[in-house]
């Protein structure tokens, strides 16, 4: 049969996930298969971009948030002429390949955000729209859109499904993102089935509920007009965000299309062969491309070079008009921290007065947001309670509203953690080295965990400002009071933990924060007041953990965190005076201290020296530091904080009573295992 070249390039697509899906022998032939016309219209018809160039700056950004059919985004991207060959579509799945079994950001060119847990695509989207809303507020001059890109997201009913999207869903209407546009893979089928046991709201009407502009395309299967003029009218709406319902047919042209057979098993043989036949293939061919789809392509990507051209030929002329505005964007082009910025951080002796390190952390905030312009604040509804909002902050706010405006670099995300974390990410990745920080309680870093292990994941330099940080915030109660918190973030790869001591801990904890580049940070924070200590120092925090405090033949090592800190250097004060000298060791981050040479870290924790660890959470993972430990075993209570620490044995006496013991116990024995072993 005759085709269209457009026709013959989806039925390509639809063939070759076939193909790629069988190869791995593991995958999702069904969503590749469903979403190939809609990918095609967006990456011929719509999408900005220059293969040769993946990070061209104001390229649209195209999210596959339903990762699972990233066999789809592959074939694209090789399409596209992106460095990836056919040779990497058939080491899909396989070790050390550039086609992972989900998109990942830090392994394949062309990929904007990493997915697969299904929600998070369709929020990064909402975060990569508001960065270039705010970049265009920021940088464009009259005649001068630097910034001026789509985001595209295809997502699909499981993405729907997940509260995450919602949370993100209604903040893009609130901010009338209107250069968002996600097409909705409405195929009525999950793994379980039909949608209809369990998702049967009208989406559309959810959505025009959260302020988008929705547009149906009845035959996604076939109608590539239709999908094309959706995609046209969405792109007319600049003061919404656009769905595009677009129904789809699971796994079209299997004999089991439209059923959820399709959905994560590779097609038989059988089948692929009746598929190529049905679509006009050579049905022992496979992994083909026709020259003249590869053609089409092509002209598409010399489109985009030229696009580029076009961009910097207007930056050239920018630069000449706007220079200091130019040499701004340079530097985070180039990603480079501002000159000198370190200066900024306020720094503490002991006669300053006690001060909470949420607190501190403001201070931190409102010194450095005019030396780092490229911090982009925000809190889940608890601004007051996290201090995150530094003293001159604008809201990022639509200008209509009043309430604020696009260049705004504090985002008002309301009671949604897992939304304002999954929107961080895409804050993070847009590529100008956005450095985005949240807020919340501590205890509530978990609503949101499925987002910050991305950031992990994903390398994203994401700072998680958790104030609340123990069982030092005293009356709320166990509901509120982190236990096990941190155990979680010191297990994740490429995360680090900081639970600052003091006011320089406060700075250094946001200097390692903002020098880190490719890792999130999680800070935990006190709600009550803590001394300034002698000994601590902004520098000090690089190290992980330092001597904070020393002692001639030290019979003893206390060391802690946080809060518990200043109760450790008065335990040893009343050691001392009781012939027990006594080292103190701060802990702020026990990952940059595992990353120190073996001689720093014995240096610190001498062996030989028993030691014991202090901290008002859970003490699981302490016992690679430390000997014995002060801490909680149980969720904690709703008291005064003071109540509290006499309950749990959190105190100078229980501390002193646990060191004598401790001596004692290895004195019998007569030796000191080592801490901190690992061959």
């Amino acid at each position: 049969m005759v085709q269209s070249i457009d026709q013959t390039a989806v039925n390509t697509v639809r063939c070759l996930a076939a193909d790629v899906v069988k190869g791995a022998n593991s995958g999702h032939p069904g969503a590749p298969m469903g979403c190939a016309p809609m990918a095609h219209v967006l990456f011929n018809k719509f999408l900005k971009y220059n293969p040769k160039n993946p990070k061209f700056i104001n390229r649209d950004r195209f999210v596959l948030s339903n990762g699972h059919g990233c066999t789809l985004q592959y074939i694209m991207l090789h399409l596209a002429g992106y460095d990836i060959s056919m040779d990497d579509l058939k080491n899909f799945r396989k070790l050390n390949s550039k086609t992972p079994g989900h998109p990942e950001a830090t392994d394949t060119p062309g990929i904007e955000v990493t997915t697969g847990p299904l929600g998070q695509g369709i929020c990064n989207a909402v975060g990569l729209a508001a960065a270039e809303a705010q970049l265009a507020a920021t940088f464009n001059r009259p005649g001068y859109d630097l910034f001026d890109n789509n985001t595209y997201v295809i997502l699909g009913d499981g993405c729907l499904q997940e509260g995450v999207s919602s949370e993100a869903i209604s903040l893009a209407g609130h901010w009338k993102l209107g250069k968002l546009i996600a097409l909705y893979d409405d195929n009525a089928i999950t793994i379980d089935g039909s949608t209809e046991v369990s998702f049967t709201e009208d989406v559309i009407k959810r959505f025009e509920a959260c302020g988008w502009h929705t547009v149906i395309v009845g035959d996604g299967d076939n109608d590539l007009d239709a999908i094309e003029q959706a995609v046209a009218d969405a792109k007319a709406v600049t003061d919404k965000p656009t769905l595009i319902k677009v129904k789809t047919t699971i796994g079209y042209g299997s004999i089991n299309q439209g059923e959820e057979k399709v959905h994560g098993s590779p097609l038989s043989d059988d089948d692929i062969k009746q598929v190529k036949e049905k679509f006009g293939f050579d049905v022992n061919e496979k992994y083909f491309v026709p020259q003249e789809v590869y053609d089409l392509y092509a002209t598409r990507a010399e489109q985009g070079a030229q696009l580029e051209e076009a961009w910097n030929a207007l930056y050239a002329q920018y630069k000449e008009e706007f220079p200091t505005e130019a040499a701004e964007l340079e530097r985070r082009l180039a990603g480079e921290l501002p000159e000198g910025w370190q200066s900024a951080l306020p720094r503490f002796t002991p006669a300053d007065a006690p001060v909470a390190t949420r607190k501190l952390s403001e201070g931190v905030l409102t010194a450095l947001s005019d030396v780092v312009p490229e911090l982009l604040g925000g809190s889940a509804d608890l601004t007051g309670s996290n201090l995150t909002r530094w003293k001159k902050a604008v809201d990022f706010q639509h200008p209509s509203t009043g309430l604020g405006d696009y260049s705004g670099r504090y985002f008002r995300y309301g009671v949604r953690e897992h939304g304002m974390f999954a929107i961080m990410n895409g804050l993070a990745a847009y590529g100008v080295d956005n450095i985005p920080f949240g807020g919340t309680f501590l205890n509530f870093l978990t609503y949101g965990w499925g987002a910050a292990r991305l950031s992990a994941l994903s390398h994203l330099r994401v700072i998680y400002v958790m104030t609340h940080d123990s069982i030092g915030l005293g009356e709320d109660g166990p509901t509120h009071q982190p236990i096990e918190t941190l155990v979680l973030t010191r297990a994740t790869p490429n995360m680090l933990t900081f639970r600052p001591a003091d006011g320089n801990e406060v700075s250094g904890t946001y200097l390692v924060a903002i020098e880190e580049k490719h890792r999130p940070s999680v800070i935990a924070l006190s709600r009550q007041n803590l001394p300034q200590l002698e000994g601590s120092s902004i520098e000090a925090v690089r190290k992980g953990g330092y001597v904070l405090q020393e002692a001639e033949n030290a019979k003893l090592i206390l060391v802690a965190t946080g809060s518990e800190v200043a109760l450790a250097v008065e335990t040893a004060k009343e050691l001392a005076e009781q012939d027990i000298p006594t080292r103190v060791v701060s802990m702020p981050c026990t990952e940059l201290f595992d990353e120190q040479s073996d001689e720093y870290k014995r240096s610190v924790l001498t062996p030989g020296t028993p030691i014991i660890s202090i901290e008002a959470l859970g003490v699981t993972g302490w016992e690679k530091y430390a000997h014995a430990h002060v801490g909680m075993r149980s969720f904690g209570a709703s008291a005064p904080i003071k109540d509290l620490y006499n309950k749990f044995e959190i105190t100078v006496d229980a501390t002193i009573a646990k060191a004598k013991k401790l001596i004692a116990y290895y004195e019998g024995v007569g030796y000191v295992p080592e801490v901190n072993l690992d061959f």
